[in-house]
């Protein structure tokens, strides 16, 4: 079991790179509420169980996905329980087939490590172009759980928060499936 801090609503004192840095500031400039934990390394949707106890929500996955030639590439929001087909999901948006996009894209696109992809990428100019879609089932929480940039510091927030006000503020439009 992992370590999950006591929940916080301020800022950490240290950033770990500059997408954590960005979250933090972004959050405070929109006046988003937020809860934080730091939890210790954190990879897998299963590592997520104890941070949703601690902050009584249920963590998203946020999956980096890309077609064949890294033409289009996408950022997909989910439930953490639910099994991703890439074959449905192409299908859906009338794409060709996605794949999870190389870890080195990642970084360079996302600002992050395997096990941190997040929303708070689209803050990013390197994200400019990544195309947002959220599972609709995810629009239907209340609380919006996800990193803050790195494998060891977790958000709470209201989904309504990240369609309504994150989104519009970065120029990124989602896409409902």
């Amino acid at each position: 079991m992992i370590h999950v801090s006591e929940p916080r609503t301020d800022s950490p004192l240290h950033y770990k790179n500059e997408l954590q840095f960005l979250v933090y500031k972004t959050l405070n400039e929109l006046q988003i509420p937020y809860q934080r934990v730091d939890t210790d390394e954190v990879i897998t949707m299963e590592d997520c169980s104890s941070i949703n106890q601690k902050l009584d929500m249920k963590m998203v996955k946020t999956l980096f996905l890309c077609t064949r030639h890294q033409q289009d590439i996408f950022l997909f929001i989910t439930c953490g329980d639910k099994r991703f087909d890439s074959k449905t999901f192409s299908a859906t948006l009338g794409i060709s087939r996605v794949s999870f996009a190389p870890e080195e894209t990642m970084h360079n696109i996302l600002g992050t490590n395997i096990g941190a992809a997040t929303i708070f990428s689209t803050l990013l100019s390197s994200a400019k172009d990544v195309h947002i879609i959220i599972d609709s089932e995810i629009l239907q929480e209340e609380y919006y759980g996800c990193s803050d940039g790195t494998t060891t510091g977790y958000l709470k927030l209201k989904t309504s928060d990240i369609t309504d006000r994150l989104l519009p503020y970065t120029g990124h439009v989602f896409v409902t499936i």
